[in-house]
């Protein structure tokens, strides 16, 4: 046998050995895995974690539990996952808002999302809707009817976003640089009131996940002008896409993910991939994130960390561009 061989093979039995030692020391440890979400139970990122906790429990050796470590706008959760042992025990399940928009919104953030966490696996994909209500006439029919009547009406050109500093928020930035028009933003606590206020004639516009406001385009309440994905969502099959509106970089695709603290063990961190890769081929699951307008996105941690790397890159200028400073 070659000495070059000899080496392979005692390198490829030496990360078996740590593989199963992981494993083994995780497990008698009696410590669960749990998977922190940085917002209240019932919302779309907590419900995603619980379809993917209920399929990893007996994939893996040890209970996997959903805790819900809310405030400071998810800030908390993140903060209290960067703290905690790399021993594989804890992940953050959160949405990327948190990782790839806080770090240029926030003067001082007590994290860093690539020096202090390890990515473990993308879960979820989705895109956001620009929708309008009874406060904009129906004549109103396309974003460039809307973008017309903003600039005819300036008084009432506005849009809500689910919050200040969130990804519908710069969103809106982006749509306002690229048409040349002003449009006043109004951030909202959640989704929720923002909606109940559109449906009101309170505002004009708003954007939000696609699937906050499915329910209200099928009863007629919302008219939704345009997406922000790169191709039409199926969801909304017959709504074109910001791009098709003639505004080409307008194009956001979100996803929700899950991290680990750093250091955790490489093969630790390939064991969890691979388990939440056979969770996510799950038809409950995809019919789960369905019902809130999510798609499966499984990834590779190198191409989960390759996404984080390129959106951290990209939401910097808009932010800066905006002028927006989040308040801590």
């Amino acid at each position: 046998m070659t000495s070059s061989r000899r080496r392979f093979l005692a390198a490829s039995a030496g990360f078996v050995s740590a593989a199963l030692l992981s494993r083994h020391a995780l497990a008698q440890s009696g410590k669960p895995i749990r998977l922190i979400v940085p917002f209240p139970a019932g919302g779309g990122t907590d419900v995603a974690a619980r379809l993917v906790a209920d399929k990893l429990r007996g994939a893996l050796p040890q209970p996997v539990i959903v805790e819900n470590k809310p405030g400071a706008a998810g800030r908390i959760a993140v903060e209290y996952v960067k703290s905690s042992d790399p021993d594989g025990s804890t992940l953050l399940f959160t949405p990327d808002f948190l990782m790839v928009v806080y770090p240029h919104s926030f003067k001082k953030l007590s994290y860093d999302p690539v020096a202090d966490f390890v990515p473990v696996a993308n879960c979820a994909l989705s895109t956001l809707a620009f929708s309008v209500g009874p406060a904009v006439p129906e004549s109103v029919k396309t974003l460039s009817d809307f973008i017309q009547w903003c600039r005819a009406n300036p008084k009432q050109a506005a849009y809500a976003s689910t919050s200040a500093g969130a990804t519908p928020h710069f969103v809106g930035v982006m749509l306002t640089r690229a048409a040349g028009v002003e449009i006043t933003h109004v951030p909202y606590k959640g989704g929720a009131p923002a909606i109940q206020d559109l449906i009101g004639g309170q505002i004009a516009s708003s954007i939000n996940p696609v699937g906050e406001v499915l329910a209200y385009v099928k009863s007629g309440r919302l008219r939704v002008l345009a997406t922000s994905g790169s191709r039409r969502s199926h969801f909304l099959p017959e709504v074109p896409t910001m791009m098709e509106a003639g505004y080409r970089d307008v194009v956001v695709e979100t996803w929700i993910g899950i991290l680990a603290p750093a250091r955790t063990p490489a093969a630790t961190v390939a064991r969890y991939n691979a388990a939440i890769g056979d969770a996510l081929k799950s038809g409950e699951v995809a019919e789960g994130y369905s019902k809130f307008g999510m798609d499966v996105f499984a990834q590779t941690p190198e191409a989960f960390a390759a996404t984080i790397r390129g959106d951290l890159n990209r939401w910097g200028p808009v932010v800066k561009a905006s002028g927006f400073t989040a308040e801590d």
